[in-house]
């Protein structure tokens, strides 16, 4: 029997056939559900494609396709589907995340064309948790960052992520977008500090988040306060602010080189059930 495979955009009207495979995963999958059950399918307010692979009628995978291209529960002959069309395309986005194997599968497709990759991390662990160890008690000091304290916190993120990433989120259009996202989640209640002096020592956001499960981003304590116990603590108040009021389920992901912060993190809660990887360009 043949069977038949498709490759399209979805539309609106294929949101319940998304959500259903995104729903396979949902701690893997929770950066791209959470946007598509806040923006739905429609490019403008996704801020990017999603990608279907069909087959036999069935959506069978998935691969966002925005600033980040995201292949999803993606089987091989998808991968081999979404990576000739990002080829025809050609590159728009500023990097490649997702789960290790599906990545790196869809990497080894597109790097003839689109290498060499700025860096490439292959391993990034996948941690979750669904309670707080008793080890570690939450920093008392971590609270919530109000709307109007988005000078107080920015200069903690930027950096943060220029120190994650390597170059300034400042860069390109003035860090215009960046800030966009910064208050998005502060807005929304998702950004927590430890302030001392007007000065973040800690910091960290819950960055995508769904019903079913959250993300923890953006993990910084300043230099001058590291090796102190800051970012356990730290770790352990956000931690219980995102699962009495986000989710049930709560996940991050690290660079596997980053053996103090998976440490510190295990003694947080966490445990490692996967791995990402990430090709930044």
């Amino acid at each position: 029997m043949l069977t038949t495979t498709t490759l399209k955009v979805l539309e609106p009207g294929e949101l319940d056939a998304a959500l259903e495979v995104l729903d396979r995963d949902p701690v893997a999958n929770a950066f791209v559900a959470a946007r598509v059950q806040v923006a739905g399918l429609d490019p403008w307010r996704l801020g990017g494609e999603m990608w279907g692979w069909y087959t036999g009628g069935r959506l069978e995978s998935l691969c966002y396709a925005g600033a980040n291209l995201v292949p999803i529960c993606a089987t091989p002959e998808a991968i081999r589907g979404f990576a000739e069309r990002a080829r025809r395309q050609g590159r728009r986005c500023s990097s490649l995340v997702g789960p290790a194997e599906a990545t790196a599968a869809l990497w080894s497709l597109l790097e003839p064309a689109w290498g060499p990759a700025r860096e490439v991390r292959a391993h990034q662990p996948l941690m979750v948790t669904t309670a707080p160890s008793a080890e570690i008690a939450p920093d008392p000091y971590v609270r919530r960052i109000r709307k109007n304290e988005m000078e107080l916190i920015m200069p903690a993120c930027v950096a943060m992520f220029t120190e994650e990433v390597g170059i300034s989120p400042m860069a390109g259009d003035g860090g215009l977008l960046y800030q966009a996202r910064v208050a998005e989640l502060v807005g929304a209640g998702r950004s927590f500090a430890r302030v001392e002096n007007g000065k973040v020592l800690f910091k960290a956001e819950i960055g995508a988040a769904t019903p079913r499960a959250c993300q923890i981003q953006g993990v910084w304590v300043d230099p001058e306060h590291r090796g102190k116990g800051l970012s356990e603590s730290g770790m352990a108040a956000v931690l219980r602010y995102a699962l009495a009021d986000v989710a049930p389920v709560v996940s991050l992901y690290v660079n596997d080189f980053n053996t103090a912060a998976r440490a510190a993190y295990r003694r947080v809660g966490f445990e490692e059930v996967g791995a990402f990887m990430s090709v930044l360009f």
